[in-house]
């Protein structure tokens, strides 16, 4: 991921502090959809003295301050990632739980088209697609 979490904190007036710079940092390195157990698991490798309430406290800054968006993404826990106004797109595996982003340039040309019909400017698209891989 390309986007400095700490860097957008910086940018809001967040103090950074060092628990907050690791879980910038292990948001910012993400490359799946990590819930709060996951991100506090991923603090804690780095800095074991982080505990799950600070993990909850400055996710919900980060997304109070829209650095980071909550996406319900089938399972009972809430996962984050990077806050963007740009296109997004995700397939949700319903067993395992994983999370592929993919984009979708056809798909986002027929929707705007879909959009403009219904008398809307589309500025941006998110979807969520739920499946399942088939059994080899």
């Amino acid at each position: 991921m390309d986007i400095s979490i700490e860097r957008l904190c910086i940018e809001n007036g967040l103090k950074m502090t060092g628990p907050r710079r690791v879980i910038a940092r292990v948001l910012s390195e993400a490359t799946d959809h990590p819930d709060v157990d996951e991100l506090h698991r991923r603090a804690n490798r780095l800095d074991p003295r982080i505990s799950l309430a600070t993990v909850y406290r400055t996710v919900r800054l980060l997304e109070s301050k829209g650095i980071l968006a909550r996406r319900e993404l089938g399972s009972r826990r809430a996962r984050y990632e990077p806050n963007g106004d740009g296109n997004h797109f995700h397939l949700i595996d319903k067993e395992t739980g994983s999370v592929v982003e993919f984009s979708a340039p056809e798909a986002e040309m027929k929707l705007r088209e879909i959009g403009r019909a219904q008398g809307f400017e589309v500025d941006t698209i998110k979807i969520e697609l739920f499946g399942r891989r088939p059994k080899a």
